[in-house]
């Protein structure tokens, strides 16, 4: 392995999206994580189509460059198998509701007495404290109750769900990382592990640092359409005639300048700092009759070599095939678990000048990894074999 986190060596217990991304990328920076799966209960991410050699896309690339274990946890042999990785892997990641891994005798307390230095990273929808600890949720559940969400849609149609999982990935994968990250730097100089605490909806909470300032300090709250970068602006989603969009946001004085030279709108200069809601939705109006006269392509011609703050929204397909991503290679070609086929997945967006990123393969079948890491960490063959019998391997 290389990469700048190959002294890491992680167990990773969590399914779905928020702890498989945040893991997915510390084993793209180097660090060994082995995935801890049930045979029985297998993550939900593992069904999702299409697939390709048996094997789901979404999962393929959400445990890239990791190993699996299959363990019945609910036996106690599986329990000794933790246990004995623990003088090996001293990075714990889980996101089961609190309790849950108190019950199965994998807890920070527990785990903690056979690894004193153990690094321990729990996230969850509200944290392990609190009224709200046991209660189920998804991304547009903790986006609501942090406050966000209100202010994210259209006054015509109310708030509205975002196609990107802002609270999994921003919220609860980027926060799991920066801390992790940081209680192993605490650790290098002191010795010490520690626990680590993630809700979700806290961590989203916390991202809403530009509207916030102004609410906490007047007692007021944002709405729809009516800040800068929601709506409240000329800043905004325009169509075309052909009803593709462009994504305008020439906020600074010298690009909506150029943008009104571009569109020949230099009657709009003195209003772009409307701020009455009727007279930015008037400037707005004003914008969207002149967009809509001409399909995309005839303005992205005219944008070309010009600087305004102005770009095409794209599909996904659009997106790969971009110069801003397509010239970085940011879709990239990694072998399949087994190395059978390739599969195009999106790259780590995390340059390295002495220590770049490998990707060395996609996720794979349940427990495809058993004897191989259990190999690693000291196992003999016979061992492994009668944890096989005890079907405590799987």
């Amino acid at each position: 392995m290389t990469g700048p986190l190959t002294t890491l060596k992680i167990l990773d217990f969590t399914a779905l999206l928020p702890g498989p991304f945040a893991t997915m990328t510390l084993a793209d920076l180097g660090a060994d994580v082995v995935r801890i799966e049930s045979p029985n209960r297998p993550d939900l991410v593992r069904v999702m189509p299409p697939f390709r050699g048996g094997v789901s896309v979404v999962h393929a690339q959400l445990n890239r460059n990791k190993s699996s274990l299959a363990l019945d946890l609910k036996q106690p042999g599986a329990r000794e198998v933790i246990y004995r990785l623990l003088s090996t892997y001293d990075i714990v990641f889980e996101a089961f509701r609190p309790g849950v891994m108190q019950r199965l005798g994998l807890d920070y307390a527990t785990l903690q007495t056979h690894c004193p230095r153990l690094i321990y990273v729990s996230i969850t929808g509200y944290g392990q404290t609190g009224s709200y600890k046991n209660r189920a949720g998804h991304d547009l559940n903790y986006m609501a109750l942090s406050g966000a969400l209100s202010s994210n849609g259209r006054v015509a149609s109310g708030p509205a769900p975002m196609s990107l999982q802002v609270a999994d990935l921003a919220g609860g994968a980027g926060h799991a990382l920066t801390g992790v990250l940081a209680a192993v730097i605490h650790r290098q100089h002191t010795g010490e592990g520690q626990y680590i605490d993630l809700s979700m909806t806290e961590a989203l909470f916390s991202l809403q640092v530009l509207t916030a300032p102004a609410s906490l300090a007047e007692q007021t709250s944002p709405g729809l359409e009516s800040e800068l970068l929601n709506g409240g602006s000329c800043y905004d989603c325009y169509a075309c005639a052909d009803g593709q969009y462009l994504a305008v946001a020439p906020l600074e004085p010298q690009f909506f300048a150029e943008f009104m030279a571009i569109i020949e709108r230099p009657d709009l200069l003195p209003f772009m700092t409307l701020q009455n809601p009727a007279d930015v939705k008037w400037l707005k109006t004003e914008l969207a009759s002149t967009l809509c006269q001409q399909p995309r392509a005839f303005w992205l011609e005219k944008l070309a070599h010009r600087d305004c703050c102005v770009e095409p929204v794209l599909d996904f397909q659009e997106a790969c095939r971009h110069p801003a991503l397509s010239e970085r290679q940011m879709v990239v070609t990694v072998p399949s678990h087994d190395r059978q086929e390739n599969l195009l997945q999106i790259a780590s967006p995390l340059r390295f000048s002495g220590t770049p990123v490998q990707l060395r393969h996609a996720g794979g079948p349940i427990g495809a990894d058993n004897r191989e890491v259990l190999s690693r960490a000291g196992w003999s063959t016979d061992e492994i074999v009668q944890l096989e019998a005890e079907k405590i391997l799987l």
